[in-house]
């Protein structure tokens, strides 16, 4: 891959904030030669190119948060032809006496693109960010309707007794559409009316959420089929997950190979050795949802694959733990996933 600091006369390091994007110039050996703090308009960031224009035309832009706060300035840039490279932000670590600056994560942000040779484009938007729209939209009616059902049930056990007569004996999914049908009796107390419209409201509500996540993914389904519906072709790849995986990978030139997608899946194996012990351990880092994508994966065709399982058993009878063939396998999938979507879709 190629080197920076030889093929580059600058890079510049910005660090983005919601008002603020703060830039530092540095040439090839990571000396600091500017910086400027604009706001996040366009005529700042016409500004932070006229500052990169000062120095060379041959630099990189380094920018964190390109999916959040850098959005903007990424796409300005884009659009004009630069070279853009996605930089993860500093954890926030303990620093003495709160010793930290926009212009020392701007520095940062430029110096890891000088040292690293593998940092990956910005994601792309069209498609993908409206995969990502539409799956976070739909995700948070789930997990609001999860939220609504339970305060639905427990209502439902503290409830007075002539309302749980009508309700307790219902299953889950049958309970909902009984409680929002709930009519309130004129003849009683003001303990139970009140009881009565609260249940009646959740149930509404969980009713309205599910209803919403089911049109999303409706449209989940229509777009995936419209820009990699050859993945709804692997075992164990539904809508959601599909979806999960392309947010994820973007486009082609954004990931430079597969074990660069199964670190950013987090199934990447981690040595975890001692002595004579020569062992690995599950990754805990990475993208935790494309990592549960890869585990429903995993799950599916755990149960209902019968080479996977066929596999499973084959690594057990050599002395492999459950969870370490659970870690085999997520790196199978992550590798089988990726090569699918590096291929072309009139590929044979």
């Amino acid at each position: 891959m190629t080197i920076l600091p030889e093929s580059v006369d600058v890079v510049i390091g910005v660090d983005t904030h919601k008002h603020t994007h703060t830039a530092a110039v540095l040439n090839p050996a990571g000396g600091v030669v500017g910086s400027l703090t604009v706001a996040t308009t366009p005529v700042g960031y016409a500004e932070l190119v006229e500052l990169a224009d000062l120095h060379g035309p041959k630099r990189v832009w380094a920018i964190e948060g390109t999916g959040s706060y850098g959005v903007g300035l990424c796409r300005f840039l884009q659009q004009r032809g630069e070279s853009v490279l996605e930089v993860d932000r500093a954890k926030r670590v303990s620093r003495r006496n709160g010793a930290k600056t926009d212009d020392i994560d701007a520095i940062r942000a430029g110096r890891e693109a000088l040292a690293r040779p593998d940092l990956p484009n910005p994601k792309a938007r069209q498609e993908r960010a409206a995969l990502a729209v539409m799956v976070n939209t739909r995700r948070s009616a789930v997990d609001a309707a999860k939220v609504a059902q339970i305060q639905l049930q427990a209502l439902i056990v503290t409830a007075p007794e002539q309302l749980r007569a009508l309700l307790r004996d219902h299953r889950r999914d049958h309970l909902v559409a009984v409680a929002a049908r709930l009519r309130i009796n004129s003849r009683w107390d003001v303990e139970t009316v009140v009881y009565a419209t609260a249940v009646r409201d959740l149930a509404r509500r969980v009713r309205t959420l599910h209803e919403e996540a089911d049109r999303y993914e409706t449209q989940i389904e229509r777009l995936v089929n419209q820009w990699r519906p050859d993945l709804l072709a692997l075992h164990g790849v539904g809508p959601i997950v599909a979806a999960t995986i392309l947010c994820a990978w973007s486009h082609h030139d954004r990931i430079p190979n597969e074990a660069c997608f199964a670190a950013l899946a987090g199934v990447a194996p981690i040595p975890a050795s001692s002595g004579m012990t020569t062992r690995h351990r599950l990754n805990r880092g990475g993208d935790r949802q494309l990592n549960r994508a890869i585990h429903v994966i995993a799950l599916s065709r755990a149960r209902h694959d019968p080479a996977t399982r066929a596999y499973i058993e084959r690594r057990r009878s050599e002395g492999k733990t459950n969870r370490e063939i659970r870690r085999c396998l997520k790196r199978y999938i992550a590798r089988q996933i990726y090569r699918q979507l590096q291929q072309p879709l009139d590929a044979p």
